[in-house]
């Protein structure tokens, strides 16, 4: 397969970025209205354990079940593109290709005889302008 998967940065691409979620992203404490740095201290820490337990309890329970849901989402939206939309597409570009040479034909084989003919009937006129 040749990739290898990096254990220490999860989310490469940033995908991910709008849920990163700190204390200091949630909590904070204006001037004027602090509490007392104990209180405070220990709410950072119960608010990063319990974040941090609750998502491991959660990905340990949901986590490969849904790689697999997703996995075979994602295997069937790549069969349908390789099996139908693509093969939809090029017979699509060859039906429009094929439209437009007839399309192309009939301009030059109609059209631009007729306006070459127009073109040649009004090339005599002249227009004068009198101020009287």
């Amino acid at each position: 397969m040749g990739y290898e998967l990096d254990m220490i940065n999860r989310d490469p691409n940033g995908l991910n970025d709008h849920v990163r979620v700190l204390f200091d992203e949630v909590l904070g404490e204006p001037d004027g209205a602090h509490s007392i740095n104990c209180v405070w201290n220990c709410a950072y820490k119960c608010f990063n354990c319990c974040k941090g337990c609750c998502y491991k309890f959660l990905t340990l329970l949901c986590g490969i079940p849904l790689a697999i849901c997703w996995g075979c989402e994602f295997a069937y939206i790549t069969f349908w593109h390789v099996w139908y939309v693509t093969p939809c597409m090029r017979i699509y570009m060859i039906n429009c290709g094929c439209l437009q040479k007839f399309y192309g034909t009939c301009l030059q084989c109609y059209c631009q005889p007729l306006f070459e003919a127009y073109s040649y009937c009004f090339s005599n006129i002249r227009v004068t302008n009198y101020s009287g």
